[in-house]
């Protein structure tokens, strides 16, 4: 019997042994849909922020479709887990406030970025970049290949899409005073679903026949609308520009449907994300004017709703997009 108790005990322990030891911190990077280019390159630049600070597990997820209640379910699962961080991409930046409320008054960590989070359901919030740079930047892509001027169109992800707005705005604000040769026709929006976008394009052509240039500042609408111009053989007539990433993008690049795009780095996102969510897991206090580390991109400092911006949008064009389409 002892010797068998032995044999047991020593068993026992080797499984333990053998057995991994589970992270202690987690972190989830809760992002708008999953099967997204934008936030697959994200949840790279997370993984690479986890592996350098060390015994943390970042928990990739999201919605199957971009909506707010698909988010809040996935948010509750997280809540019910017990993570010990949420950095999330937002689908609509009020309606997931009460379940992240409940998350912080819970003890877990709330990070918006990319898409914000109305201030009092988060403690930070990153953009990628300045709003009004970003507004200012879509347009000029546009402009760069119109000296005459020209109409212009809109075609966005969802209407309630926080970045996506803030950037529109700016953009509406940019023209009278630097672009006043660009008239902007319509602001349409495809929800950050391909299918849905590709018919906001084609309703765009069909609505606006001198239409000169489609600006999406969303990878999935941009991809869509120069996949129309392809198909529509309106290539050197329509531009399509916006925010692409560079290795879903660069074959409409090389097609001469598009001229340019920007993008700011994706996985550079990700990863700044992770670092401020452990800094507010280990006691760093979110406030406005304070400095945070975000490792090697180097640091933010919060606005006086806890906001910070990460950089400048980068220029993708057939000069440098080979380049670019083998790193996002």
């Amino acid at each position: 019997m002892k010797l068998w108790k032995l044999l047991a005990a020593t068993a026992t322990a080797a499984v333990l042994l053998a057995t991994p030891a589970m992270a202690q911190t987690r972190i989830a990077l809760v992002v708008k849909s999953l099967g997204n280019g934008f936030f697959d390159a994200a949840n790279k630049g997370a993984q690479e922020a986890a592996a350098e600070l060390g015994d943390i597990e970042v928990i990739y997820t999201g919605p199957t479709a971009a909506t707010a209640e698909a988010q809040i379910e996935v948010v509750n699962s997280l809540i019910a887990q017990q993570v010990d961080a949420i950095a999330i991409s937002a689908n609509d930046p009020d309606a997931l406030v009460p379940s992240l409320q409940r998350a912080m008054e819970r003890g877990i960590k709330v990070v918006s970025f990319d898409s914000g989070v109305a201030p009092e359901g988060r403690q930070i919030h990153l953009n990628p970049s300045d709003v009004d740079l970003i507004g200012e930047t879509i347009i000029k892509l546009a402009a760069d290949h119109l000296p005459e001027g020209g109409d212009v169109a809109i075609l966005s992800a969802a209407s309630t899409a926080t970045n996506q707005n803030a950037w529109i705005e700016a953009a509406k604000a940019a023209i009278p005073e630097k672009f006043p040769n660009i008239n902007l026709v319509a602001v349409v929006y495809g929800d950050d679903d391909s299918v849905k976008s590709t018919e906001e394009a084609r309703g765009l052509i069909a609505a606006y026949p001198d239409l000169d240039a489609i600006i999406a500042p969303t990878t999935v609408g941009v991809v869509a609308a120069a996949q129309v111009v392809t198909d529509m053989d309106l290539i050197g007539k329509i531009n399509v520009t916006g925010l692409a990433l560079p290795s879903e993008f660069k074959q409409f690049i090389d097609n001469g449907a598009s001229q340019a795009v920007a993008l700011w780095n994706p996985i550079d996102l990700g990863y700044s994300a992770i670092y401020l969510a452990n800094a507010l897991i280990e006691g760093e206090e979110a406030a406005p004017g304070a400095t945070f580390s975000i490792g090697k991109v180097g640091e933010v400092t919060l606005d006086d709703t806890n906001s910070a911006a990460m950089a400048a949008p980068f220029q993708f064009d057939a000069s440098n997009i080979e380049e670019f389409s083998t790193i996002y």
